[in-house]
């Protein structure tokens, strides 16, 4: 699953699911979010070298922020324990 969620509103922006992790999903992920809002301002809590990558093919930009990114893991992971049991 690949989530985009505004920090400050807590607002999901998108959700994606595709069948494995990488470089080409994550790419395709931020190529839709980039299409549906502006991203001038965005900033991205990523941990691992092929997200930037993908970041980095589209001309964005990427930070490690472990403190803001771990709270957001954890409000997803919750969402999608709930999806599951539908």
């Amino acid at each position: 699953m690949y989530a985009a969620i505004d920090l400050d509103t807590k607002l999901i922006l998108d959700v994606e699911l595709f069948g494995r992790h990488g470089t080409d999903p994550a790419a395709a992920f931020l190529h839709g979010l980039r299409e549906k809002h502006d991203l001038s301002d965005a900033v991205f809590l990523v941990d691992q070298f092929g997200y930037r990558t993908a970041l980095a093919r589209l001309g964005l930009n990427g930070r490690v922020d472990y403190t803001d990114r771990n709270l957001i893991e954890k409000w997803f992971h919750t969402l999608k324990m709930r999806i599951d049991r539908s």
